[in-house]
């Protein structure tokens, strides 16, 4: 989508001074030739010599070629012109402003065309098949044995509980809990699992998004091979025993058998007891052939001399390297529109999302009553699963990759200018990773509204992070002496100063996006426009070269501000400085790990001030939170994308800009609570409904 976006705002500019002529009286809906009598006159005139038949090849698109025809069907450049508009992007700031009302005019105009586009049979977007990432098949195979221990060590699992804090059937989060985190090593990596399980590697975040994308999830002939054995490493494990897996009495054990039992009654046993293991692993009915192949095959084991738990061992080593285990999918249909996904593949959409794993038990004889996808039947299930524990897997999964905090690990503070990240072999990142993700719990699990994300009123710290703070410290916990190195304990403390607090203004966010000496406002704020507001910018051209961290003596006087104001003189750097300058300028009294200060090294005080999107003015942080705050609706929506799109494992499209209209509207009625905007994404078109024709040319 983000393809020629800047011709896309040239578009818009253009777009503006023709609706100029007409602001008042004409539009799309009212009269159908208004394109013909207006636009394309005011285009032709204003933009046709970049934007025409000569101007092309400069400008990217040509303008001349649009009529109010091909502009419905092309819903990607309508999009763009929705958001540059919306964004307030457009018209640049050297320009003079768009009138507020023609402003929400031509977006309740644009919006129209593109929810009509939508709304076209055909339109909507085909979920990809996608295989299970590592996250989700060890919670699948764990789910489908009961087991008592995890697979394999998941080091992407960020966060590591204990003593068993999370319990969302309370609706309240402790106020004292105990965690471990990657960054401990291999300590913390240390988890009752099955010996001899090697893990598969690890799949890889989508830039702008996550892990579960199916464009990114390849199955090579190798993987595909390893999948194979590691279904059988795992049911020949030594620790696959009838201690550690659950099923082992109803599925693994020798059933009683007489003299008078033949075959036939055997593999009638067996049969009853693949048949709703089988339903489990592939999350669907499952027909009576495969049953008989599987039972079949169980008994000509036995019959050649392997014990009953082994030639069972043998059957579920084959399910769990079956496509139908590995893969999410849709069913295909003789419909090429799109169709409402049956009860089963509800039934899989709800529980990867929210428990990142296999339906139990319960959601499935939900689903094959055939009443999952009634409203209030859904609604009903979508309650339950957000009181159980497995709530925990999305909490481990969804905003580690949300807020991009991968990315901490790789922090490398100076040594001699910052000595206080760094204890003993560790270093601070270990506690400073753990407070927007107990944020992000706590939000959740007490179902506050969304903005508390943005602006709490507090916040979990150790000790050591609240000393680590400086002046935003809470003073309120003592410093340890020697202790939180394996095991760290976070109290839940009130803040009364909002220049702390939240998923933006925490030491883990200002590490991250800074280098290893200053702080870097561009990275901050394209992290701050990527994840707040779902509206990443474009990568820097290539012949940009980086900022230097330490300035050249000529500019050792210049505030940072100054200097990377000689960016804004290219022109095609100049439109995304604009987007993202004043976010990350918003954030420059926080040095390269997230301590308050007032002035650079040079001396000169710090100038922080902007506008949120050219309307929210803004002279300190806690007026760039009360802008975002302002800006609820925008923020929900941009959440929402996030939410939809790992939901989905698919990015996100103009088609599904319509539903994100719907889901802000309807969870604004709830104060914009977090289960609430979980269910409306639940509840939303593109989460019910598939367009996947068996003839894909249809």
């Amino acid at each position: 989508m983000r393809a020629g976006r800047c011709a896309n705002k040239v578009l818009i500019f253009c777009f503006v001074l023709a609706s100029c002529v007409f602001a008042t009286s004409t539009t799309f809906a009212d009269d159908p030739d208004a394109f013909a009598k207006v636009i394309r006159p005011a285009i032709k005139h204003h933009c046709a010599i970049c934007h025409g038949d000569e101007g092309a090849e400069e400008g990217g698109v040509d303008l001349l070629s649009l009529n109010s025809g091909n502009l419905t069907e092309q819903t990607e450049l309508l999009q763009s012109l929705i958001q540059v508009l919306d964004l307030h992007e457009m018209p640049p700031a050297d320009q003079p402003p768009l009138d507020p009302r023609l402003r929400q005019k031509l977006l309740t105009e644009l919006r129209a065309i593109l929810h009509e586009s939508a709304a076209k049979p055909g339109s909507s977007v085909h979920t990809p098949i996608r295989r299970l990432n590592r996250f989700q098949y060890n919670n699948a195979v764990v789910d489908l044995f009961d087991l008592k221990c995890i697979v394999f060590t998941l080091p992407e699992r960020m966060m590591r509980e204990h003593k068993g804090y999370f319990n969302p059937a309370s609706g309240k989060m402790a106020d004292v809990v105990t965690v471990g985190s990657r960054p401990l090593g291999k300590s913390q990596m240390i988890e009752p699992r099955l010996a001899g399980v090697a893990a598969f590697p690890q799949d890889l975040r989508a830039e702008h998004g996550f892990d579960n994308r199916g464009d990114h999830l390849s199955m090579s002939p190798l993987l595909m091979e390893s999948f194979l054995k590691l279904g059988q490493t795992i049911t020949q494990s030594e620790d696959f025993t009838p201690k550690n897996v659950g099923i082992w009495e109803q599925f693994f054990a020798a059933p009683k058998r007489d003299a008078r039992q033949d075959d036939v009654a055997l593999e009638k046993i067996i049969a009853a007891r693949i048949e709703p293991f089988l339903s489990r692993a592939f999350r669907r009915s499952v027909e009576q052939n495969i049953v008989q192949r599987y039972s079949k095959f169980a008994l000509a084991q036995i019959k050649s001399g392997a014990s009953y738990p082994d030639a069972m061992k043998s059957v579920a080593a084959a399910t769990i390297a079956s496509p139908k285990f590995l893969y999410l999918y849709d069913q295909a249909t003789d419909s090429a529109t799109s169709q409402q996904v049956d009860n089963f593949e509800l039934a899989s959409r709800l529980s990867f999302f929210l428990w990142g794993s296999l339906p139990d038990t319960k959601l499935l004889e939900v689903a094959k009553s055939g009443n999952l996808v009634r409203p209030k039947v859904l609604e009903q299930q979508i309650d339950r699963m957000l009181r159980n524990r497995k709530l925990k897997r999305f909490c481990d999964s969804f905003p580690t990759q949300w807020l991009q905090l991968e990315r901490i690990i790789s922090s490398a503070p100076d040594r001699e200018k910052y000595p206080n990240f760094y204890f003993a072999k560790y270093n601070n990142s270990m506690h400073m990773m753990l407070e927007p993700l107990l944020l992000f719990e706590t939000v959740l699990i007490e179902n506050r509204p969304i903005i508390q994300l943005i602006d709490p009123d507090f916040s979990y710290r150790s000790r050591r992070l609240d000393a680590a703070y400086g002046q935003l410290g809470t003073k309120k916990l003592k410093k340890s002496k020697g202790g939180d190195v394996t095991v760290l304990r976070f109290h839940r403390v009130p803040l009364a100063d909002r220049r702390a607090g939240g998923i933006i203004t925490n030491t883990a966010v200002m590490t991250m996006t800074s280098g290893s000496e200053q702080s870097k406002p561009i990275t901050r704020g394209a992290w701050v426009a990527g994840v707040v507001f779902n509206n990443p910018p474009e990568p820097p051209p290539a012949d940009v070269p980086a900022l230097d961290e330490k300035p050249p003596r000529e500019e050792s006087h210049l505030t940072l501000r100054e200097r990377l104001s000689l960016h804004r003189e290219r022109a095609d750097c100049r439109g995304c400085h604009e987007q993202i300058d004043p976010l990350g300028f918003a954030l420059e009294n926080y040095d390269a790990i997230g301590v308050w200060r007032e002035t650079y090294e040079n001396g000169r005080e710090i100038d922080m001030q902007g506008s949120l999107f050219r309307q929210h003015e803004f002279a300190d942080v806690a007026e760039f939170k009360d802008g975002i705050v302002e800006e609820t609706e925008r923020f929900a929506r941009g959440l929402a994308g996030h939410l939809l799109s790992f939901a989905l494992g698919r990015e996100l499209v103009a088609f599904d800009q319509s539903a994100l209209d719907k889901i802000v509207v309807e969870s604004a009625k709830d104060d914009f609570k977090f289960h609430t905007l979980i269910k409306r994404v639940i509840l939303s078109e593109p989460f019910l409904y598939s367009r996947n024709p068996s003839n894909q040319d249809k």
